[in-house]
This record gives structure tokens, sequence and C-alpha cells, in this order.
């Protein structure tokens, strides 16, 4: 089982990857904000995060930067609406190791955090 920490502001989204990621058998840690993702992911050992980019106060970008800079190692996985040429260029380049547009097929989410831990196991 892993554990997985997922930041989503948007409860509807928060529900579907829980669901998802609980009925795969992980276990999951919800925040609804950046801080919130911060201060969470530097206080607990998590093998994957999954991290909204839009989010109010502190963005997902912002909170990726400081959970890097805080020395976190578990990969963080963008889920973002933003696609836009360029987004997911500047995505990656603040830190993230990956990225998942939304809405998100379930095949596509459920393979991207598979490989992610997958990667971390070997």
């Amino acid at each position: 089982m892993s554990k997985i920490l997922i930041a989503d502001d948007n409860e509807h989204n928060l529900y579907i990857a829980r669901f998802l990621l609980e009925d795969a058998g992980h276990e999951t840690v919800q925040v609804t904000s950046g801080e919130e993702a911060v201060n969470t992911a530097s206080a607990d050992n998590f093998d994957l995060i999954l991290m909204d980019i839009q989010m109010p106060g502190m963005d997902g970008i912002e909170a990726t930067r400081r959970i890097k800079a805080a020395g976190v190692s578990a990969p963080i996985v963008a889920l973002t609406a933003k696609a836009m040429s360029g987004d997911k260029e500047a995505i990656l380049a603040a830190g993230c190791d990956g990225y998942i547009s939304k809405p998100f097929e379930v095949e596509v989410f459920v393979a991207v955090v598979e490989r992610y831990l997958s990667e971390r196991r070997e």
C-alpha cells in the first residue's frame, strides 16, 4: 500500500481521486490548499503527491516549489485544467514530475499514478 497526498480545493475532484486511489488499495490524505499541502508534505512521508495547480491563496506551482525546497523526495504530479500552450512546460519547470490534464480519464489517471509509484518502489 502506498501513501498518497491529494491537494485540490474542489471537493468533487478530491472525492473522485480518493475513491480511485483507495479502491486500488492506497492510503490517501486530502488537503484543500497549497499551504496545507506544504505543511502536510513536509510533516509526513508520502509515496506520491497529486497537486492541483489552480488553488486559491498559494497555488500548486508555489506549493510544489516549497515542497521541493523542503527536501521532500516524493514525486509530484500536477492535476490541472490548464492546457494552454506552454502550461505543461511551466508546470514541469516548477518542479512537478508529471502532469495529468483535468478532466482526466480514469485509465490515464490510474496508469500515471501506478507508473510513479512503481518507479518509487524500484
